[in-house]
């Protein structure tokens, strides 16, 4: 059997085909597909729209991109509602004469299953159209339930056109939900298997400790009673975290006032206790609409980040940029590695310094430090920094009040008394 030259047969075909990039660029196209849309040195490697009639911001693009769009992301076929497009005629410049055409696009899988091809197939269909028409024969009656078909024929596949782009819409919509409602349960399971861990080791001590001092009469009370208060107050620190993220992640409204921060540092560097040395830098005014207990929350969880990995210095900035203020507390610390900035804002993710420097710790300070900075219409990020970490935190300012009054001096200008 001979050997069949696919190329050969591609060009030959006698229907307009071309093949077209998922750049939605012409890569090839067939002899019947350049007596339609012209010679292949001007198509290929061309834009699609570039060399649609119409233009590339007109409705037959649009009818185009939604068409080709749909093969990329669903790999599945997709067949335009026959149109109208006229054609001209071979060897009259400027004459015209009446086309139909049904236009089908497949998608060409690689072995991945990916698109790597879009085979685009244009047929000539005026000879059946005609037939639902008037060009008939002279003296002959063009039946009215064949012009009721064709009425209905074109109805319905505008209807069918507008029916896919709702369902294609649809899905797309359904794709979405669905992986975001399969990431929110996969993280919720996450942070279920992460708290009953993190309770687990408190509830295990304080259980041991209780059971050994009921098989040990001679124990000291003081010394298990000390212990499993100890205990107690790390399950109650995880509760109340988790408790907060929950409001946090609830959207519920929180109380907010106008809050300056710099007094808020202020405030917080008086609360806590820290045996290293503090150094500020903070410029009032930088007065945000916030809740002044969630955020000095908030920057008591960045103040202890920074206590556990600091080897002998913290500074506290505080200053504006334009209309936010901005926040920063950095360490002298090993700093994170890039690949990690991301995963220590996750709730319970403890790197292994922050375990050995503090055993004790929830793995939530800083996720609810996010969540309030988000809360507040911020953001909360680590900066790059040569050495040492930096948290920055940066909040809407609060708009300044609005004046009032007719349009009067407030006072003389310049040179006058």
């Amino acid at each position: 059997m001979a050997e069949v030259d696919l190329a050969t047969v591609f060009d030959a075909e006698p229907v307009a085909c071309a093949v077209i990039s998922p750049d939605l660029e012409f890569v090839a196209v067939n002899q019947a597909y350049e007596r339609l849309a012209g010679p292949r040195e001007q198509l290929i490697g061309r834009r699609v729209f570039d060399v649609l009639p119409g233009g590339a911001d007109g409705e037959n693009a649009a009818h185009w991109r939604s068409a080709l769009e749909w093969v990329l992301a669903e790999a599945q076929p997709y067949v335009m509602p026959w149109g109208r497009y006229d054609a001209q005629v071979p060897g009259r410049p400027g004459v015209y004469e009446k086309r139909y055409w049904s236009t089908v696009n497949a998608p060409l899988l690689d072995a991945a299953g990916r698109v790597a091809m879009i085979i685009h197939r244009i047929e000539d269909i005026t000879a059946f159209i005609e037939q639902l028409r008037d060009e008939r024969p002279q003296g002959v009656e063009v039946p009215v339930d064949l012009l009721r078909v064709e009425v209905e024929l074109y109805v319905r596949s505008r209807e069918l056109q507008s029916v896919n782009h709702r369902l294609r819409q649809a899905q797309r919509e359904e794709r979405r939900a669905s992986a975001e409602l399969r990431e929110t349960v996969q993280r919720q399971r996450q942070e279920v298997a992460d708290a009953s861990h993190d309770l687990r080791s408190p509830l295990t001590g304080l259980q041991t400790r209780l059971e050994s001092a009921l098989a040990e009469p001679d124990v000291d009370s003081r010394e298990v009673l000390h212990a499993a208060l100890q205990d107690a107050e790390r399950l109650s620190d995880i509760v109340s975290d988790l408790l907060e993220l929950a409001r946090l992640d609830s959207g519920a409204p929180a109380a907010t006032e106008p809050v300056e921060l710099c007094d808020l540092v202020r405030d917080a560097l008086a609360r806590h206790n820290c045996a290293l040395a503090l150094h500020t830098s903070l410029d009032p005014p930088a007065v945000v609409d916030g809740s002044r207990t969630g955020l000095l929350r908030l920057l008591a969880n960045l103040l202890a980040n920074a206590e556990r990995h600091a080897r002998s210095r913290i500074e506290v900035t505080v200053a504006c940029d334009g209309g936010e203020a901005v926040l920063e507390v950095a360490d002298d610390g090993p700093g994170i590695p890039p690949d990690e900035r991301q995963a220590v804002f996750r709730r319970f993710y403890r790197r292994a310094d922050a375990r050995r420097a503090d055993p004790n710790g929830t793995g939530l300070g800083l996720a609810i430090a996010l969540q309030t900075a988000r809360a507040h219409h911020g953001t909360l990020r680590i900066a790059d920094r040569p050495s040492g970490t930096c948290m920055v935190l940066r909040i809407p300012l609060q708009p300044p009040p609005c004046r009032r009054g007719g349009g009067g001096r407030a006072g003389p200008p310049r040179g006058e008394p």
